[in-house]
C-alpha cells in the first residue's frame, strides 16, 4: 500500500493515471506532450507507478506503451478511483 500511496503522491503521475484510467494503451511520447514533460521524467514517473503495480508496460518498437493493470485489486482500485475523481472535482471548482 505504501508504494501505491507513493506514486499517487505526485500530481504529474496522478495526471497520467488518470488518462491511463480512462482506458486504452498509450505511449510515453502522447504523456510527455499532454503532461508537458520530458522523455526521462516521464520514464521515472513511470516506472514508479509500474513497480506499485498500478500500470503495465509493452514495449512497441522505440516507445513504451502503458496502460492500466487489469489485475489490480478490487479495493485498491477504488482508492485510485476516489483519488482521481476528488481531483477531478476539485480541478473543477477552481475553474
Amino acid at each position: 500500500m505504501q508504494a501505491i500511496l507513493t506514486a499517487i503522491l505526485d500530481p504529474t503521475r496522478r495526471a497520467a493515471l488518470a488518462i491511463l484510467w480512462r482506458g486504452g494503451e498509450h505511449c510515453v511520447c502522447e504523456l510527455m506532450a499532454r503532461l508537458d514533460a520530458t522523455q526521462s521524467r516521464m520514464s521515472r514517473h513511470m516506472k514508479v507507478m509500474r513497480d506499485a503495480g498500478l500500470v503495465l508496460d509493452r514495449r512497441d518498437a522505440q516507445w513504451v506503451r502503458y496502460r492500466r493493470n487489469p489485475h489490480l485489486a478490487p479495493e485498491l482500485a477504488a482508492v485510485i478511483d476516489a483519488v482521481l475523481a476528488a481531483e477531478d472535482r476539485s480541478e473543477r471548482k477552481v475553474a
